[in-house]
């Protein structure tokens, strides 16, 4: 007898990634927080981005949380910058390795001359690049070899280095990787996986073949996609505290979806358009658990676009959530400015 697949609504969809995310109540400071806030990783491809991330998840963020020694940078998914745990460098970087040996042949060649050249020092991207006699962003395609980091500031080209690889087998990693992928982002599909990830979608269907019983099929508005079967619970789970607003940043997890999934998120044309349009993101404005507008800053003014009316209330969450922004380099006050 076949089971039928679970039907999951949208709000509970919503409500899993809020509660997974540590989107609807901030998580206490420290490391064990940082890696939750970073378990599929923080994108760090706009200055500072990462940081207001963990801002959003995690109690008390400094303006300084990003150079936390339990985080590290490095060139992860779609070989973007990224903020994760150190503890899960090869889950980001082991976890998307090529799994053909051209590829994995090209990654470790490009890793041993990035080293040959760096001789245990850290140095600019341009300037590796020049002392390999390439374009400095082929340095990216030794990142999955688990062997390079970086730090970028935002401001200047990225510094990077050189250590040992993780002692881990890479369909290890990629297990791992796909099952952070569907704990974060789930119900989701091999080739949404495929798509974040950069990975070929073969590659992404062997991963999900290979965590086996770890999946459940369910039934979603937008199609029959899978989810952690640890994770049913938070999905049948009564609905729970709503924070009343949370800005998050150009990338953040919550929006950095694709095609149907854009849709289910963010079901008004004109809003998605808002969200991702065809150049830079703005940032998303989160209200009782709805993405409810966008903000952009330059320099110490910020300046929100709702996309409907807000209470009293529910401006005072998105006031004090904008001037409480850690953001380095901003002297005084931030001024919050409402484009309505």
């Amino acid at each position: 007898m076949t089971t039928r697949p679970l039907d999951i609504t949208r709000a509970q969809i919503l409500a899993h990634r809020r509660a997974v995310g540590g989107l609807d109540e901030r998580l206490p400071p420290g490391p064990d927080s940082l890696r939750r806030a970073a378990w599929a990783g923080l994108q760090d491809s706009m200055p500072r981005a990462a940081l207001l991330s963990i801002h959003a998840r995690v109690e008390v963020t400094q303006a300084s949380a990003w150079e936390d020694p339990s985080l590290v940078q490095l060139w992860g998914p779609r070989y973007s910058a990224y903020l994760v745990a150190a503890r899960d460098v090869a889950v980001f970087t082991l976890g998307r390795l090529p799994a053909d040996a051209e590829g994995q042949r090209f990654a470790q060649e490009t890793a041993d001359a990035l080293d040959a050249v760096l001789g245990g020092r850290r140095m600019t991207y341009g300037d590796a690049g020049r002392g390999l006699g390439v374009h400095p962003n082929r340095l990216r395609y030794a990142a999955p070899t688990g062997r390079v980091l970086l730090r970028w500031d935002g401001a200047r080209q990225p510094t990077v280095w050189t250590v040992p690889a993780p002692d881990i087998d890479p369909a290890d990693a990629r297990l791992e990787l796909a099952r952070r992928y569907v704990h974060v982002f789930g119900p989701t599909t091999p080739s949404a996986f495929a798509a974040w990830a950069g990975i070929p979608p073969a590659v992404a269907r062997i991963a999900f073949d290979a965590l086996g019983g770890e999946l459940t099929l369910v039934r979603t508005p937008i199609g029959d996609a899978w989810i952690l079967a640890s994770d049913e619970p938070s999905f049948r789970a009564r609905a729970g505290l709503v924070a009343g607003a949370r800005l998050v940043p150009s990338g953040d997890a919550i929006f950095l979806l694709q095609g149907a999934d854009r849709e289910l998120l963010v079901p008004e044309a004109d809003h998605r358009l808002a969200l991702w349009p065809s150049r830079v993101w703005p940032g998303g404005v989160l209200v009782r658990g709805e993405l409810a507008g966008t903000w952009r800053r330059a320099d110490s003014a910020l300046t929100i676009q709702p996309w409907r009316p807000l209470s009293p209330e529910e401006r005072d969450a998105v006031q004090a959530e904008a001037e409480g922004l850690p953001l380095p380099g901003v002297q005084g006050r931030l001024r919050v400015r409402w484009a309505e």
